[in-house]
């Protein structure tokens, strides 16, 4: 028999199948070591590659390319800018702005990001300022020169531009960005800004445009109260710093603001609409009569505030291009010395009549010439002998009267000169008005020791000394308020960036005549104005009574320091039984017409006058002046 045991059924035993071996295995599942270790080191090495990768590329930025990075770098960085402190705003006395503060925009730019490394284009600066020399209004060249500065991360190319101005150039670098992402142009406008800095501008145009003065490019007061008051109307400038990329703004960075602290309002005595008046009626004057300047000033005699300072010819402050001569800019009223003429003979009246040595009615003869010194003294025009009172001395503004009124203040011509002298001081001659104002002059008013043979009989009748507008004006105003003199002021208060109201410190006050002289010298001036015989006819204003003072003395010319041409004035105030207003007008050189003082500032001081009765709503007089006698009968 074959097979075994197991094998029953006499067949053969077929072999058992074998499990299958896990690939790359050994029995069990278990990698064999061999097969492991290439493959690790594969890995290794990668990794290894990988580090010295890093390591050289760390090399490569911190050393060798440095430089370059540290100039990308500077495209996003912080970078700190001014903010401007809004400028205070200059009112008149009822609140109306007389200068003010808009929005404006500087247009600046950063060169840094017109290379040609930042836009790709070589004439990036060139091609910019082609496109902004028209908008802004400048010299395509200089534009250039200012996006092309090596090294210089700011450059301001335009100041004070309007809101519209910086709408245009976003628009049209919003344009060119287009272009530039359709490839059919560059963008190089990318690099400019605008930095929010308000524009001064004077809503009345050449209004009291001397006065207020005017603000130079730089936002520094020019000249005027702009420049006196600078300081407090300025403020202080703030400052931001904040993040930006590529010259944007990264709004997400945050920022460091220092806030701008605003400037101090100024509330002026000014009165809008009384100031507009004289201007007009100055203007128009020195306008007919073909002359170089003139002024006019008009005080309120209870306060010494200054309501009108107005000048021509003037000057528009919004649009200083047009100024041709700089002597425009100047306030004339303030800075010009003349010499006053028959408009100081009040001044000499009063210490006539302080030191009681006449009165209105005193006998004084004059003759048509008046030996003094080295020469013969002459009135404006040749006469017989006149037989005047010392009413009737001022009334016909006779030179001859006042020298021989004058002479009476002394026992000797020097003593003489010593009274008058401390007198004109009192009145505020030779002195600052005490306005402080920028380039105010005192005038010329010499120690009496000094006044030489002509001085002692010319400065009674106002000519050997010199005086500036509201000077001359103040005397007037000084016998309206009852002798007493007010120190003219131009500034009633100040508003503080806290909104707090903080009113000017009053005005010195000083006796310079008693209330007896001058309610009488009052009444001698209105003697003036109504005496048939009197200079001043042209000041009458129905309903008022009026005291005034004609003027018209030689004028030394300013370049040669000659005699040459005259100054006209006239000087007054109403009304004159309880007077609230003084007007002074001067015109100085009018060649055309009359050169009169009552002729061609009497009409002026009319004019104005009445507007400044009427618009602070002065009651009529309502009574008449009888008048003082001018004259005397010598066989009486």
């Amino acid at each position: 028999m074959s097979g075994s045991a197991g094998n029953r059924g006499g067949g053969t035993r077929p072999p058992a199948p074998r499990r299958p071996r896990k690939p790359g295995g050994s029995r069990g599942g278990h990698p064999r070591p061999a097969t492991v270790r290439p493959r690790l080191r594969l890995v290794s090495l990668g990794l290894a590659l990988v580090m010295v990768a890093f390591t050289v590329r760390l090399l490569q930025v911190q050393a060798v390319d440095a430089a370059t990075y540290t100039d990308k770098a500077a495209v996003n960085r912080y970078v700190t800018v001014p903010l401007a402190a809004q400028r205070g705003d200059i009112t008149d006395r009822n609140g109306t702005a007389l200068a003010t503060t808009v929005d404006a925009y500087d247009i600046t730019a950063d060169p840094f990001l017109f290379t040609e490394e930042q836009t790709g284009v070589p004439d990036a600066p060139a091609q910019a300022a082609a496109l902004l020399a028209p908008i802004l209004d400048r010299d395509e060249d200089t534009l250039t020169a200012l996006l092309s500065e090596p090294g210089s991360r700011y450059a301001v190319l335009a100041r004070k531009q309007t809101p519209q101005i910086w709408r245009q150039i976003k628009d049209l670098r919003g344009n060119l960005s287009e272009a530039a992402a359709k490839g059919t142009g560059d963008q190089v406008l990318s690099g400019v800004f605008a930095e929010k800095n308000a524009k001064r501008v004077y809503p009345g145009g050449d209004l009291a445009a001397a006065t207020l003065g005017f603000v130079n490019a730089e936002g520094v007061g020019g000249g005027g109260l702009e420049a006196q008051l600078n300081t407090a109307l300025a403020g202080e400038d703030g400052t931001i710093t904040y993040a930006q990329s590529g010259g944007r703004r990264v709004p997400t960075a945050g920022s460091q603001e220092q806030p701008a602290v605003p400037g101090t309002d100024i509330e002026l005595t000014i009165d809008r609409d009384i100031q507009w008046a004289a201007q007009n009626a100055i203007s128009r004057q020195v306008e007919e009569s073909k002359a170089d300047d003139g002024y006019v000033i008009v005080q309120d005699t209870t306060t010494g505030e200054i309501l009108a300072l107005a000048g021509a010819p003037g000057y528009d402050p919004n649009d200083l291009s047009s100024v041709t001569s700089s002597d425009i800019l100047r306030n004339a009223a303030l800075l010009d010395t003349y010499e006053p003429g028959s408009t100081l003979k009040v001044a000499t009246m009063a210490a006539v009549l302080e030191e009681g040595v006449a009165t209105p009615g005193t006998h004084v003869t004059v003759p048509n010439r008046l030996p003094r010194a080295d020469r013969n003294f002459a009135d404006d025009h040749d006469h017989e002998t006149y037989y005047l009172t010392l009413a009737g001395v001022l009334a016909r503004s006779s030179n001859i009267g006042t020298i021989l009124a004058a002479e009476e203040l002394g026992d000797t011509q020097p003593e003489a000169n010593e009274v008058l002298h401390s007198y004109l001081t009192r009145f505020g001659f030779g002195r600052p008005t005490g306005l402080g104002f920028p380039g105010e002059t005192s005038g010329i008013l010499a120690a009496p020791g000094d006044w030489n043979t002509s001085q002692q009989y010319t400065i009674p009748f106002g000519q050997g000394m010199s005086v500036n507008a509201v000077q001359a004006a103040s005397v007037y105003s000084t016998v309206a308020n009852g002798g007493e003199r007010i120190a003219p002021t131009l500034i009633r208060g100040y508003t503080g960036p806290d909104g707090t109201y903080e009113p000017s410190p009053e005005p010195a006050r000083e006796r310079v005549i008693s209330e007896e002289t001058a309610a009488t010298l009052g009444e001698i001036l209105e003697t003036v104005v109504t005496a048939p015989e009197g200079t001043g006819s042209a000041a009458q204003i129905p309903g008022y009574r009026v005291a005034g003072k004609t003027g018209t003395s030689n004028r030394v010319d300013p370049l040669t320091g000659r005699y040459s041409g005259y100054t006209a004035s006239f000087a007054g105030f109403a009304p004159a039984d309880n007077p609230r207003i003084t007007v002074y007008c001067a015109v100085q050189n009018p060649t055309k017409g009359s050169y009169n003082g009552s002729k061609v500032c009497g009409p002026v001081f009319n004019e104005v006058m009445d507007f400044s009765l009427k618009a602070l709503q002065v009651p009529p007089t309502g009574t008449d002046f009888p008048g003082l006698p001018v004259t005397f009968d010598p066989n009486d």
